[in-house]
Parts: C-alpha cells; sequence; structure tokens
C-alpha cells in the first residue's frame, strides 16, 4: 500500500489511506483468526493437504474449514442464489473476563478477501469450554488460487456488555470554540491527529 497515489482531480499526489491512523488502528485492533494451512480453490471447489494434530477430545475439527446450506442465510443481505456459505472451523478456544462478550467480524478493511465473514457476538466470558467457528458467504465464484497458510479469516474484538450512558447536548460555549480550533488545526497542517491525539495501542 502507497503512502502517497496520483490524484487526478488535484493534478499531485495526496496521501493515502496508509498514512490514516484511525484505518491502520481499525486493522490491528483485537486479535485475528488465522487459517491453519493452504487452501486450494478453484471456482467453488476447495481442498488442501494437511495433516491435522492428533487430538485429545470428541468433536474437535479435523479440517479447516466445512459448509453450511445456503437455506441458512434465506431472506439476508447474504442470499444470492445457491451462495456457497463457508465455516472456518476454530482450533481456540477463547475465554474472557467476566462481563465481556467477543465481537468476531470481517478483518477490518480487507474487502480483497474473496469471502464475506458474517459478524457475531458471543458471550465468551460464559462459552469458552470449545471452539468459536466463523461463517463466511464465498463472495468471488470465478476465484481460482491458494488462501495461504496464515491468512486472516475473522477479526475478534473483546466488548464489554454493560451498556455506556450516552449524553447529549447543544454544541455550545467552551465546547464549540474547542470544535472550531481542532477543526482549524486539523485543516492547516498534515498529521495533526497522529501527533497530538493517537494512543498507543
Amino acid at each position: 500500500m502507497p503512502a502517497k497515489a496520483f490524484s487526478a482531480l488535484h493534478d499531485r499526489d495526496i496521501r493515502t489511506v496508509k498514512q490514516c491512523p484511525p484505518f491502520i488502528d481499525a486493522m490491528a485492533h483485537g486479535f485475528m483468526i488465522l487459517l491453519p494451512c493452504d487452501v486450494q480453490v478453484d471456482k467453488g471447489s476447495f481442498s488442501w493437504d494437511w495433516e491435522a494434530p492428533a487430538t485429545t477430545v470428541e468433536g474437535h475439527p479435523r479440517a479447516p474449514l466445512s459448509f453450511h446450506p445456503p437455506a441458512q442465510v434465506t431472506g439476508t443481505p447474504f442470499e444470492h442464489g445457491d451462495a456457497l456459505v463457508l465455516k472456518f472451523n476454530s482450533f481456540w478456544t477463547i475465554e474472557l473476563e467476566p462481563g465481556w462478550s467477543l465481537f468476531a467480524t470481517h478483518p477490518v478493511n480487507r474487502h480483497d478477501l474473496p469471502f464475506r465473514l458474517l459478524s457475531g457476538l458471543v458471550d465468551a466470558d460464559q462459552f469458552h469450554d470449545a471452539g468459536i467457528n466463523f461463517p463466511a458467504v464465498w463472495t468471488d465464484e470465478e476465484f481460482v488460487g491458494v488462501l495461504p497458510k496464515g491468512m486472516p479469516v475473522a477479526q475478534c474484538m473483546p466488548v464489554p456488555r454493560e451498556r455506556p450512558v450516552l449524553h447529549f447536548d447543544t454544541l455550545e460555549g467552551a465546547a464549540a470554540t474547542r470544535y472550531s480550533q481542532t477543526v482549524a488545526d486539523v485543516l492547516a497542517a498534515p498529521n495533526v491527529y497522529r501527533k497530538q491525539y493517537r494512543q498507543r495501542k
């Protein structure tokens, strides 16, 4: 991803999203579930050559992925004829602190991937003795190639279940002054957010 690219609209090079900290920070937030092996794909046909380690428990998956019937997404935005619905199998159990749930979603800003993960929220402070699997809709029917080992298939973020208290008010007085000054600072020079507001994560 280049840091700058030519803009015909501006007739000059401009900064790309690579220089946008919120864009980059969102991609690195939480933790990723990674594909455990290479998966060969040929227009909807999937295969792999993987000797999974021996398991010591019953019911543990032995394949990197399995499939759902298309009927399971009937009436959703993911319904598309005979849509191919995958399930990326989990080889991890995830336990969170009391009061926290696990939000699992498509890897953020990764629209290049040939699938779209279905987002889900799991109360992983209670459900943690078995793996969490990750369903996805295959979006590129013509894809031929390899899904490489280590490719992110899900991005997971612990979130508190306690609802925040929201306050709404009119923007006026000192708050309005701070607003105007902040906007002026951002428009006057690059990297204001990164230098003054961004926090180490």
